[in-house]
C-alpha cells in the first residue's frame, strides 16, 4: 500500500505539472513561451517561466503575473505558488520558441519545406551544434506524412541526448488537419564524450618530464658498424656450409665401408 501511494503521488505531481505547463503555454504564447521549471521549497512551489517578452508576462504594475499566480493557486491547488519570469537571451536557441514560430508560419500558409528548412537554418546560424525539425500530420494531402529536416550533429538517445538536447513541441491547425511540429536542438556548449582536449603539463599543474640523455655518434663509427655487421653473417654462413659438407662426406664414407 505504501508503494502504491508513492507511485500515485508521483503520477499526480507529473499530471499537475503538465496541466500547469499547458495553461501557462496557452496564456503566454504571444509573449514567446520558452518553457518552465518546478522547484518545491519549504516556502512553497517556485515556478520559473522563460519567455521572449518579459513585459507581456508581467503586465502593467504586475497585473498579469498576479492573475496567473492567483489562478495557479485556486484552480490547480498549488501550495503557495511563486511565479518568476526569466528572459530568453537567444530565442533561436530555444526549442519551444522555434516550434511555436514554425507552427504559426504553417498556419499563415507557408509551404512545409520552406518552414522546415528556414527554421533549421535559423537555429544553425545562432550557433547551435545541430538541430532536428520534425513535421508529422496531414502536411499536403489527406494521408499522414512525416518530414524531417536535420542539420549538424544530433544525438537521439543516451545520457548525452538527455543532457545536451532541448526539445520543443507545438501544433499547427490547418484546413486539411493538424500538424505536429517538433524541434530538437543541441546546445552550443555541448561537449560530446569522444571530444578530447590535450593540454600541456605546465597548464595542468604537473611537473615537467625528466630530461633524456642523447648520445651523438660520429660519422666514422657509423661507417664502420655496417661493415662489421655485414661481415659477421658471411663468416657464420661459410662455417655452416663447411660443416655440412664434412658431415655429408663422412656419411658417404661410412656407407662405402659397410658395402
Amino acid at each position: 500500500m505504501r508503494q502504491q501511494s508513492t507511485i500515485r503521488t508521483l503520477i499526480g505531481r507529473n499530471v499537475e505539472r503538465q496541466l500547469v505547463r499547458e495553461y501557462l503555454l496557452r496564456e503566454t504564447e504571444r509573449a514567446g513561451f520558452g518553457g518552465l521549471t518546478f522547484n518545491r521549497t519549504p516556502d512553497g512551489t517556485k515556478i520559473s517561466l522563460r519567455a521572449e517578452q518579459v513585459g507581456r508576462v508581467i503586465g502593467r504594475r504586475g497585473k498579469v503575473i498576479h492573475e496567473l499566480s492567483a489562478r495557479l493557486k485556486n484552480d490547480f491547488f498549488l501550495d503557495r505558488p511563486h511565479l518568476d519570469v526569466e528572459e530568453v537571451t537567444e530565442p533561436r536557441l530555444n526549442a519551444q520558441i522555434m516550434a511555436s514560430r514554425m507552427s504559426s508560419s504553417l498556419e499563415r500558409g507557408w509551404f512545409f519545406r520552406r518552414a522546415g528548412h528556414g527554421t533549421a537554418q535559423q537555429i544553425m546560424d545562432a550557433g547551435a551544434r545541430g538541430c532536428l525539425v520534425i513535421l508529422s500530420g496531414k502536411i499536403t494531402g489527406a494521408r499522414h506524412r512525416v518530414e524531417k529536416f536535420q542539420q549538424g550533429h544530433i544525438k537521439f538517445c543516451g545520457e548525452t541526448a538527455l543532457e545536451f538536447m532541448d526539445t520543443g513541441f507545438s501544433t499547427a491547425v490547418k484546413k486539411l488537419g493538424t500538424i505536429g511540429c517538433t524541434v530538437r536542438i543541441m546546445r552550443p556548449d555541448a561537449k560530446l564524450p569522444h571530444e578530447i582536449i590535450i593540454t600541456e603539463r605546465a597548464d595542468s599543474g604537473l611537473p615537467p618530464l625528466a630530461e633524456v640523455a642523447v648520445f651523438e655518434v660520429s660519422d666514422e663509427e657509423t661507417d664502420e658498424e655496417p661493415s662489421a655487421i655485414i661481415e659477421e653473417p658471411k663468416a657464420d654462413a661459410e662455417s655452416v656450409v663447411d660443416s655440412v659438407v664434412d658431415m655429408m662426406a663422412g656419411i658417404e664414407q661410412t656407407k662405402e665401408e659397410e658395402e
